[in-house]
């Protein structure tokens, strides 16, 4: 699994500066320093269309930012998983530009489980859909 530290939201801060001049303007622009808050960009995500490379990205980033728990990934990354028919070896997919609707997928995997019984896989499923739900463009 890649582990990217490009956007760390955890370490980020806002300073506020002081100074030895009350005045009125100073203190305005002191208080305007300290309450900007520099919120981060939210990438919407459309997982009607996306690649498994795109899913695992998208699935690596969120567990980077701490918005999606480790246990909650293991579904998305099962969704990731392609086995050739042919070889019965794994699909790269670094190389795989087949586009996904990741909402159907899980949804059908729903169905699916549900008719075996597995009420288990149904409900990560199901929380798995949530969560795209959740993050959709």
């Amino acid at each position: 699994m890649k582990i990217n530290t490009e956007n760390n939201y955890f370490n980020q801060h806002t300073q506020i500066s002081t100074t030895a001049n009350t005045s009125k303007s100073s203190f305005s622009s002191v208080l305007a320093d300290a309450t900007t808050v520099e919120t981060p960009v939210v990438k919407q995500a459309d997982f009607t269309s996306m690649t498994r490379k795109e899913m695992f990205d998208w699935m690596n980033e969120q567990i980077c930012n701490g918005k999606l728990s480790l246990d909650d990934s293991s579904t998305f990354l099962g969704m990731t998983m392609k086995i050739s028919v042919i070889s019965g070896h794994p699909v790269d997919m670094n190389t795989d530009d087949t586009r996904i609707n990741f909402i159907e997928k899980a949804r059908l995997g729903v169905e699916n489980a549900l008719s075996r019984n597995d009420l288990n896989l149904a409900a990560r499923l199901q929380v798995a859909i949530e969560i795209m739900n959740r993050h959709k463009g």
